[in-house]
């Protein structure tokens, strides 16, 4: 899913970046009529393209709140933390909030060089409920993440385990909706995509383009349909048997996997089980990241994996990823140029330029503007869309230098190369 992004920026915005090219030609032609057609035939290109991405999201399964169930089988809630003093707190305490009648907390802490255990022995002396692990040292041949949730699950009971992310937040019927919602889809993996906190203004910029990149690069039908082989699954969420758990091999089948969560996932689905991914936005939230630098670092990692995962989709990568920067920064001059060339004598052909490039803007900024409606932050924000664009195409080459010349990237305080 992640390597997929890029596809999408350049597809978005290539139709400007062509019209760029071809519009200052239009002031030296003495016969511009081509150039107009081909301007009309990108614009049209560009309606299709703007309408077609933001119309592939299907997310038919939402988790809506329920109340408790009468039967309630023991589920283990597992939490990694690695570094997370900022969001633990929270985290713990929404997990402990639940309404749901028979949980157990387990939170393992990976090896944190901040305060996160700290934290957790605070709460641990105000709550018995809760037993702080101190993660093992990182094996050969284990990522970081699968080993700290094998942990995790080693010490659980539950007849159901449910993974979730440190800056996951659960509303207080969280756990009693989605686990009606997987009795009810008859799931054995049930995970969610979720409410996306988003505090800083380049989350509001750059989050919003992200989220809709990475809504086309998977389908939910599609991984919802038991015949269909595409799996995916968020480890912000993920509630899963554990019999079906332990007859997969858990996470030690996946421990090299830094994206392990799409890695357990195939292998749920793959050997038989019913997997299902759900809209869990109405009981789950999700604050990423806080600032631009975190950003950077989590999707610049994110994308590095994808390329180092996919090297045939290297160089394309780069490709759409340049042309993509070069439209982020230009397309905000296409109404410009329709405009100086009005004024240079471009009479009515340059009306029509100008008027196709608002119609394109218009219908752009009208979806942006439904994208930002939906992640609850200002529909002005659409007007962002060149600069966060940007940000990202830069985080694509970014990745694409570090996969080509073997640097790695850095996350949580741990170096990951190319294989």
């Amino acid at each position: 899913m992640r390597q997929n992004c890029f596809f999408v920026q350049s597809s978005l915005l290539t139709p400007h970046y062509l019209l760029l090219i071809t519009s200052p030609l239009l002031l030296f032609y003495p016969n511009p009529m081509p150039y107009l057609l081909t301007s009309t035939l990108l614009f049209l290109a560009a309606i299709v393209i703007i309408y077609w991405i933001h119309n592939q999201y299907h997310l038919d399964i939402v988790v809506e709140p329920a109340t408790p169930p009468t039967a309630s089988p023991l589920i283990s809630i597992c939490i990694p933390a690695r570094n997370e003093e900022n969001n633990i707190r929270a985290c713990v305490l929404s997990a402990f909030g639940q309404d749901y009648p028979n949980i157990e907390v387990i939170v393992l802490d990976d090896r944190s060089t901040d305060s996160t255990l700290t934290r957790l022995n605070e709460i641990a002396v105000h709550d018995s409920r809760l037993l702080p692990i101190f993660g093992e040292e990182l094996p050969a041949g284990w990522a970081g993440k699968p080993h700290a949730l094998f942990q995790a699950s080693a010490a659980a009971h539950g007849e159901w385990l449910c993974f979730i992310d440190a800056d996951t937040f659960l509303a207080p019927n969280a756990i009693s909706a989605c686990y009606a919602k997987a009795l009810e889809t008859h799931a054995d993996m049930f995970t969610t995509m979720n409410k996306q906190i988003l505090g800083s203004f380049w989350e509001k910029v750059v989050m919003p383009l992200v989220m809709t990149a990475l809504s086309v690069g998977f389908s939910p039908r599609k991984v919802n349909d038991p015949n269909n082989r595409d799996a995916i699954a968020n480890g912000q969420f993920i509630l899963i048997r554990r019999a079906v758990y332990d007859a997969i091999g858990g996470h030690e089948k996946v421990k090299d996997q830094i994206v392990e969560d799409k890695a357990i996932s195939e292998q749920v689905k793959w050997n038989g089980h019913r997997l299902v991914v759900a809209d869990g936005s109405q009981v789950i939230r999700t604050r990423m990241y806080t600032d631009l630098p975190s950003m950077w670092e989590g999707w610049t990692k994110n994308i590095y994996l994808g390329l180092r995962d996919h090297p045939a989709m290297l160089l394309l990568g780069a490709f759409g990823a340049t042309l993509s920067l070069i439209a982020a920064l230009l397309l905000p001059l296409w109404t410009l140029l329709g405009i100086n060339w009005l004024f240079n004598g471009g009479e009515t052909l340059a009306v029509a330029v100008i008027v196709e490039s608002l119609l394109v803007w218009g219908w752009l900024l009208y979806f942006r503007a439904r994208v930002a409606h939906g992640m609850n932050i200002s529909a002005w924000y659409a007007l962002t869309t060149p600069l966060g664009a940007g940000v990202f195409a830069a985080m694509m080459l970014t990745s694409a230098w570090k996969v080509l010349s073997g640097q790695g990237v850095t996350w949580r305080g741990r170096k990951y190369h190319s294989k």
